[in-house]
Parts: C-alpha cells; structure tokens; sequence
C-alpha cells in the first residue's frame, strides 16, 4: 500500500516546513529590531538636526580677535539663510559689490563703503 508511503512524506514535509517557519520567525524577528533601531535613529537625527537649525538660526554675530584687532566673527551662511543676519558693515559691502559694473577690487569697496567709526588710525 501506498498509504505509509504518503504518511512519511507528508510528515517529513511537515518537519521541513516546521524547520523553516522558526527560521523564518527569527528573520522576521530581526527585521523588527533593526527597523525599530532605524526609526529611532532617523527620530534622533531629526532632533539634532532641528536643534542645529535653531542654533544657526539664533546665532549672531560675535565679536572676537584675530591679530590683536577686534573682529565680528560672521555665522556660516546655510540656505535660507536671510542677508539681514550679517552685521551692519557687510551688508554695506555686499550693497557695494552689486552695484559695480563688474568685478570689484577691495580698495573700490572700500572707497565706496568708507572706513568704519574707530577703524581709522590717529594721527601723531
């Protein structure tokens, strides 16, 4: 009879199908941590990155000192980034070099926007 014959193969079949469900939960158990550790990385850089955007967005200008001589350090300019954050002296410059024909020296500049209050050395 053929009927043990059938009986074996269907329980060796149930064996292999067994074997593979279990690996296949294991898989599938995998997959749902790493997307689950993905989903908390995007979220966290997501975060930073806001945080990042509020500080440039903050950030004024500070003064500091290169060579002995007090400097306005300027922020990074980043997209969207609006012209109104520069101080006062590079909006001048900037106001200057679009209105030249062409190219701009920074001695012309400098005629144009005019030496700043206390940049000019006194007289002996």
């Amino acid at each position: 009879m053929l009927y043990p014959e059938l009986l074996e193969r269907i329980t060796a079949r149930r064996v292999e199908l067994d074997q593979l469900e279990k690996l296949l939960a294991k898989q599938l158990a995998e997959v749902r941590i790493e997307r689950d550790e993905l989903a908390v990385a995007e979220q966290f850089l997501e975060r930073v990155g806001e945080q990042l955007a509020d500080e440039r967005a903050s950030a004024t200008p500070m003064p500091g000192q290169v060579g002995g001589q007090a400097v306005m350090l300027i922020p990074h300019r980043t997209s969207g980034m609006e012209e109104a954050t520069l101080p006062p002296d590079y909006q001048r410059i900037l106001a200057a070099v679009r209105q030249a024909a062409g190219p701009v020296m920074a001695r012309e500049v400098g005629e144009v926007v005019g030496p700043s209050p206390g940049t000019m050395p006194e007289a002996s």
